[in-house]
Parts: C-alpha cells; structure tokens; sequence
C-alpha cells in the first residue's frame, strides 16, 4: 500500500462495521459511512448519513423511567444500488450481495489523496461472470453533492442485467447496540417521487425537531439516459429497475448523483427543489470527480503533516478523517466537535470537550473553522448562562454533552454491557468543560492575532466562564483556601466517595488548576481591553468591576491537594484502596473499562486508586513545564521537576486507559518527562482506531479527538510550539521513532510557514510576503526570520 491509501481484502462479516467507519466519506456538511450499496442495516452492515448538527429528540422508558435523548439522525440510505443477471432463457439469479454470495477478489481502497472509496469484485452468476468496480465520493467542493459509478465488465457469458436504484427512508438509528432499548425511528412524513426518466427524490421531517430533509438522486447508464422504466416506490423507498443486454466487450457503466438540502440550510427556497434542481444539474461522474479531487488537493496543501513511515500513514488517515468532519465547509455551519465524527451514533453525535484536542491543530490550519466552532459555544452562551442561574450560579456553566441549543444531553442513565444494568450517569459534574473553551479562545487568539475576536465574542464567554468559576469556589476558612466541591473529573471512574449519598469530588486538581488559568487569563483580558470597551463588556455582561479583586483572590488560592509528594487527583484520593492490577489483568482480556467489570462483580470503581485516564496528567498535556510550574507557583504550590515526574510514576502505574484519549495524553507528557517510555504510548494512540483497541468502538465512530491529538502531537508535542506574546515558542523534544517531520502553518497572516525536523536539526521557512519577520524564542535564545528566509536551528537530541 502507498502512503496515500488504505486497503481491505475479502468480506469479513466481523470486521465490516469497522472497516465502514474508517471508510466514512464526509466533506464537513454531511458523511456517509463505507457500507456496501447492495446492503440495508443488520447484524453485520450498517448504512449511515449525517448532516452536521441534525439532531432530534425521542422519549423512551429506561429502567422504570422516562428520559428524553437527543441524538444524531440517521438519515435516508442515498447508496442503494444492486444487479442480478440472467442468461438467455434463464432464470433471474440472486441479487449480488457477500452476505448470500462470497464474490472473488473483494477489495476495498481508500484513497485519501482523492478523497474516493473504490471497490472492486467479481461476480459469478451460471455461466456468467462480471468484474464490478465502484468509486464513491462524497462532494469536498460542493457539499451537497456525492456520487456512485458503478462498472460492470462481462467476462463469461451473454445475457441481461437488472439493475435497482433506490434512495431508502427505511432506515433507524440502530449503530451502537447498547442504546437498542432507546428510541431509534427519528423520521416521519415520508414521501417520495420521480421528477423526470432517471430521477427520483425522497423527503422527510425529523419528528421533533422538525428539520425537513429532501435527497434527489439522477442516475444514467452507459453515458445515457436511465431506459424508460416506470418508478417502483412506496412511502418510504423510490426505486428505479431496469433491464439492459450484457455480453462480454460490452461494459455497463452506472452512475448515480445525488444531492441533499435540509431545512437548516441557509440561502435557499425549499430543500426538495434545491436538492432536484442540484442533482439534475450537477456535472457528469468525471467532472464531479475532477472538481472534487481539486477540492482535497487544496486542503493537503494547507494541513497535510508529513512523516516516514507507518506512523506517518496513521497520522495521514487522522487528518483525512478530521477534515471530513471539519472542513472549510464548516465554517458556515453552527456546529461543534462531534466526539466521533460524523461517521457513526456513538454518543448519538454530542458535543463534548473534545474540540480541547482538535482546535489547537485547526487554528495553525484552517483559522475560520476553528471561529466557527468557538461560535457555536457563543450563541449557547445564552442557555449556558440560564443554566448556571437554575442552579444558583453567576456566569455560564456550559453543559458537558451539547447538541442542538446547549442545553445538558448527558444522559440520566446509561447501561453497563457487562452487567446489562442501568445506572445512574453523573458525568454532567463535568464541569471543566468550560475551562477546555477557555482555553481554545485563548489558543485561537493567540494563534491568528484575532484582537477583534478576543475583545468581542471571546470576552463575553471567557469572562461569564471565569464568574462562574468564581462564584463556585467557596472559602474554607480551615485551610484558609477556596474549594471547588462536588464535581467530576476527566477521569469519569470517579464521580463519588465510597458509599457518598450524593455524587461529585472535592477539589478534583485538573478542575482547580485550569480554574485558576481561567480567573487568570480574565483578569489578564480586563487590564488590557481599552477603556470604553471595557465599560460596554461589563455593562453588557452586567459585571461590575468589585468581582476583580474576588477573582484576583480565587485564582491565587484556590486548593490543590498532595499526597507523598505527588499531586493528588482529588481531595481523598489517598484514602483509596490500591487495586489489584495482576490479578484484574490475569482474569480478563482488557480492563480498559475496569468500572464495567467491577460493577458487574458488585463492586465499584470509586473505591480504588484506578483512572480511567488520568487527569492529572492532562495538566501536562495542556501547560508547557514552565507554564504549569508558573499556575502551581501562583497558587502558592513549588512544582519541580521530581515533583512532576514522581506524579507521573504514580499515575501510570494507577490507569487502565479506558479512554481513546489516555494513551495520547500519556504519550505527550512522557516525550518530555520520560522519553524512553513515550513510543509506547505514542503507537497506542495511534493504534486507538485502524485496531480498534476498545473492542468494536470504532465501528460507532472514529475518536476524533484522539486522532486529532495525534497532529497535535507531532505539531506541537514534539516541537514544543506555542503562540504567545506574539511570538512563536519552540521546545523541541527528540523521540526517536517520530526523529523526522515536517509540516506547514498560518500564523498571524503567513501562510505555509515550513517547520522540518531531520535529525537535529530544526528548519524554519518563513514564506516570502509583506508582513512582518517571525519571531522564534528558543531555549535559551531568540532567532528573528524575514519573509522569504529559511533558517537551519542545531537542536541536539539531549533538548528536553
């Protein structure tokens, strides 16, 4: 297999829901999953269509309650396309379908260069064979649009080919099996039509929602028209069969073009209309395909990471699957990170914390998306703040799942697949979710130079964010500190005390330490906004300027508890019995979610020193060891370096990486508190998805975060960058395995800025334009670079 393509052999019925999520098509708009277009949804395939941001909401009873979940809508099936064959006086054979009949040489070809999923196969009917191939695309230039050919190549025999298209609107939310006691038909007032020979179309309207949503699809044959066959369609499918003659030298080429609207968009009349009007007028197959490779080439230029290898072959996969998910398409879109793309109903498409993993590699790439999604937090500012008000709080306390308004969709129960009990789910005492948006404001800022931004839109979140931090920390006049109480950490095994009436931890250190940065960088906001901007924040947030000193005093006292001389997770984390890790991995395969198995024994993960990823460790991930040295010296807390790696030990010794996320982090911290160890946990991550490490995850979505962070590993993991102060910060740290890369990015107006590692050393390429030199701060020195130079920086392998 080249760099630019992934391949898959054969039909394997266990392996066919993730091969079809890592298959995905999407063009930041809307996704289509890699199933076969022959196969409806069922044990083995699962069809899936998302539009960014459709979501609707359902009623089901759940453990003797009634609870509402939003979800991510699965949307009519547009790929149906099957054939069966016959010779000359014979029967009509089988639909062709691997799941009746294994076809030869099946084979799968991603092509990431392309943005194009082609399949190819031979089929045997009789006396007659056929080679198949199918090239699928889902439009990166116009995002309304995808396509299927399909060639059939008669090798043995003569005889006729029936042939079906369809668009299908049976379809339910029916990927992720644990949620099968849920509600899972999200669509109703289907109706369906033919609007010329060759064209049909389907609508429907989500049932809560209300969200119209109309397909269209032209389909033709050998460069002609589709052949005079009336429309065979009921409510819920539209489908075209037709007959025509086949005999070896004489290839039948099928194309499909079709093309989906919903009401959400903008700059339209109807969705029906458009969506007929689109795909009667959209070029042919060549065309389509022409435009939309251009499209991708235009996107690899401006992203693409580059490194040798195997590694670089993953991390090549990561990109193409978060620019399906986030392309520039985004930008007009009122969407946030989905936590596993559009490519699956996993988490039924929610919005988490993941856009803390994502944005970072977004800003030094593709700017205006990263805007978009920090807009999607401000126009739910509104609901974030009405949420903090029902709970007596100041300020936005933003919701830990998010999906179409911002109002909190984490669930009130979820099902334990091992002990198939319901329990109760408190993962909405998430509350550092709203530091994570903090800090990608702060991030996007300083990145692009957006002053306009960061005194607008991204001061009113940051400040009502930092009051409600504020207004949440209660002083203890018996450790003379502010306390942050009942809350739950990234590390979602612990949302209690043992055997606590009532849920949430106190002073949980991740919460507490990016609390503080979050008070700080308020403050840090105030004293530079100019004056009368200044007094229309204030009197537009309906602030007054007595809260300062509260948060000077907060983000300075706030408490982090120790223990021998590490960092404790949580208040009382040391008064947790010690798990027995031999005899936990003796017993089972994986104890990535140890919590599952201990609840299944009548246990609970609470009572033990066990993460499911260590948010400790997060601190470093996000804090340069200067950075975070500098929050803990604030906080009156001394953070060396022994201090830090003990902390380190500690927790690797005490995590069962339960999440996509805990490797990555894992792998970031260690590239420079414990080099040798980090290739471990680096190649883990990496692994997270194409082996899908958690067990069938994978095929309910990719984990975008965790591939995204895999950029961000190589992008400012290894090179220690940052932006900040208006300069260009680099630290790099050498890890063998990853010793060579290079990469482009815009920094505040200079776009492809080049940095390579070979080696030792550090190339610098400041593209030639009218701005101003860059300034590099390295360790120790300062290297200022004009447009138009390239600088060559010694970086010796012992760079910590």
């Amino acid at each position: 297999m080249s760099e630019w393509t992934w391949e898959w052999s054969g039909h394997d019925p266990a392996g066919e829901r993730l091969r079809e999520a890592l298959c995905t098509l999407g063009n930041g708009y809307f996704a289509t999953r890699g199933a076969l277009p022959e196969c409806r949804a069922g044990l083995v395939h699962y069809p899936g269509t998302y539009v960014a941001g459709c979501y609707n909401r359902l009623e089901s009873a759940v453990a003797g309650r009634h609870v509402v979940n939003e979800d991510l809508v699965n949307l009519p099936n547009w790929l149906p396309l099957r054939f069966r064959m016959r010779g000359p006086g014979r029967e009509w054979g089988p639909w062709c379908s691997p799941d009746t009949h294994a076809p030869e040489g099946h084979r799968h070809v991603l092509d990431l260069r392309r943005g194009t999923l082609t399949r190819s196969f031979r089929f045997r009917h009789g006396p007659m064979t056929v080679g198949v191939e199918q090239i699928r695309l889902v439009h990166m230039e116009d995002p309304h649009l995808a396509a299927l050919r399909t060639v059939l190549s008669p090798e043995e025999g003569n005889g006729e080919v029936e042939i079906e298209s369809a668009l299908d609107g049976e379809v339910f939310n029916g990927n992720v099996h644990r949620y099968r006691a849920l509600g899972q038909s999200h669509l109703g007032h289907l109706s369906t039509g033919v609007q010329e020979p060759g064209t049909v179309w389907l609508g429907c309207r989500t049932s809560a929602s209300d969200v119209t949503v109309a397909m269209a699809a032209r389909t033709t044959i050998t460069g002609g028209q589709w052949p005079g066959s009336p429309l065979s369609r009921t409510r819920h499918r539209a489908v075209h069969r037709t007959v025509v003659p086949l005999g070896p030298g004489r290839p039948v080429t099928v194309d499909k073009t079709v093309a989906l609207f919903t009401s959400r968009d903008t700059a339209i009349s109807e969705p029906l209309g458009e969506a007929i009007d689109r795909a009667s007028g959209a070029p042919d197959f060549p065309g389509l395909l022409d435009s939309h490779a251009a499209a991708w080439e235009r996107l690899w230029r401006r992203a693409d990471v580059r490194v040798p290898g195997e590694a670089g072959r993953v991390l090549r996969l990561h990109l193409f699957h978060v620019l399906q998910t986030l392309s520039p398409h985004t930008a007009d879109l009122d969407v946030g990170v989905p936590a596993r793309g559009w490519h699956g109903e996993a988490y039924r498409g929610h919005v988490f914390w993941d856009e803390l993993f994502v944005v970072p590699f977004l800003n030094l790439h593709f700017p205006d998306v990263s805007r978009a999604l920090l807009n999607y937090r401000y126009r739910r500012l509104p609901q974030a703040c009405r949420a903090a008000a029902v709970d007596g709080m100041t300020g936005a306390m933003y919701p830990w799942q998010s999906g179409s308004n911002g109002r909190e969709e984490s669930q009130e129960w979820h099902l334990n697949p091992v002990s198939g009990s319901w329990l109760p789910d408190h993962s909405r005492l998430q509350r550092h979710v709203g530091s994570a948006i903090a800090y990608n404001i702060w991030q996007y800022c300083e990145a692009t130079g957006d002053v306009e931004y960061l005194h607008t839109r991204g001061a009113e979140m940051l400040l009502q964010i930092a009051r409600f931090w504020a207004g949440l920390a209660v002083y203890d006049p018996r450790t003379d500190r502010y306390r942050i109480r009942g809350v739950v950490g990234p590390d979602e095994y612990h949302d209690a005390y043992p055997d606590a009436a009532r849920p949430g931890l106190d002073d949980n250190a991740y919460t507490n330490v990016t609390a503080a940065w979050v008070l700080t960088r308020a403050l840090e906001l105030v004293r530079g906004l100019p004056s009368w901007r200044r007094g229309e924040l204030f009197h537009r947030l309906r602030m007054d300027a007595d809260e300062l000193p509260v948060w000077q005093e907060v983000s300075r006292r706030l408490r982090v508890p120790f223990h021998q001389g590490v960092i404790s997770q949580f208040e009382g984390y040391d008064g947790l019995a010690e798990l027995d890790w031999d005899g936990y991995r003796a017993r089972y395969d994986s104890i990535r979610r140890l919590d599952r198995i201990l609840e299944a024994e009548g246990d609970s993960v609470n009572r033990y020193k066990a993460s499911k990823q260590a948010d400790v460790l997060m601190l470093g991930y996000l804090f340069s060891p200067a950075e975070l040295r500098s929050l803990l010296g604030r906080l009156g807390y001394g953070m060396d370096e022994d201090t830090w790696r003990r902390t380190v030990d500690y927790y690797l010794r005490r995590t069962s990486h339960g999440s996509t996320l805990s490797e990555l982090v894992h792998g970031v911290v260690l590239v420079r508190a414990r080099r040798a160890e980090a290739w471990k946990y680096v190649h883990e991550a990496l692994q997270a998805d194409i082996a899908d490490i958690q067990g069938g995850t994978t095929g309910e979505g990719i984990h975008l975060g965790a591939m995204a962070g895999t950029l961000d590993l190589v992008q400012r993991g290894l090179t220690g960058l940052e932006t900040r102060d208006g300069a260009l910060w680099l630290d790099p740290a050498p890890l063998p395995a990853l010793s060579e890369y290079g990469f482009t990015v815009f920094y505040r107006g200079h776009w492809g800025l080049g940095i390579r590692r070979r080696g030792d050393t550090l190339e610098i390429s400041v593209p030639d334009s009218e701005h101003s030199p860059v300034r590099i701060e390295l360790p120790g020195r300062t290297v200022t670079i004009a447009p138009g130079r390239t600088r060559a920086i010694t970086v010796p392998n012992d760079v910590a």
